[in-house]
C-alpha cells in the first residue's frame, strides 16, 4: 500500500519537474537550440508525458506501476539530461551555447532538471520501497 504522504511527495516532484521542462524548453527555443528527432520523442514520451502518466497512476490502485513508472521515467531523463547537457559537446551542452539572453535560464534550468530527476528518482524508490514493508 502506497501511504499519501509518497503519493504527495512524487506528485510535487513530477509537477515541480514540468514546469522547469517548461522553462527549459523556452530557453531551447530562444536560443535555437534545435533536437534530433530521437531527442524530440525522447522528450515527449520520457521526459513529460511517462511522469505524468505515473503521477496519475500514484491515485488510483495502480500506484505501485506508478512509482515504477516514475522512477523509470526520472532516470531516463535524468541519463539524457546529464549526457546531453554536460557531457557531449554541441549546442546543447550548458558550455557551448549559442548567444542569447537566455543561456543562464538553460543553464540553471539544466540544472534544475537535474536535481528533480534526481527528487524524482529518489522519491520514487523511496515509495516503493515502503510500499513493500511488511508490518509485524
Amino acid at each position: 500500500m502506497i501511504n499519501r504522504r509518497d503519493r504527495i511527495i512524487c506528485t510535487v516532484a513530477v509537477l515541480v519537474h514540468l514546469v522547469v521542462n517548461v522553462a527549459h524548453g523556452r530557453a531551447h527555443g530562444e536560443l535555437g537550440v534545435g533536437l534530433s528527432a530521437f531527442q524530440n520523442i525522447y522528450v515527449i514520451t520520457v521526459i513529460l508525458i511517462a511522469p505524468l502518466i505515473a503521477m496519475l497512476l500514484l491515485w488510483t490502485r495502480y500506484a505501485r506501476l506508478g512509482l515504477l513508472v516514475l522512477v523509470i521515467s526520472m532516470a531516463g531523463s535524468l541519463i539524457l539530461g546529464v549526457i546531453y547537457h554536460y557531457v557531449v559537446v554541441s549546442p546543447d551542452h550548458v558550455s557551448h551555447l549559442p548567444p542569447g539572453d537566455a543561456q543562464g535560464v538553460f543553464r540553471i534550468t539544466a540544472l534544475f532538471l537535474v536535481l528533480t530527476e534526481l527528487f524524482g528518482v529518489i522519491a520514487g524508490l523511496l515509495g516503493l520501497r515502503s510500499s513493500t514493508k511488511v508490518y509485524s
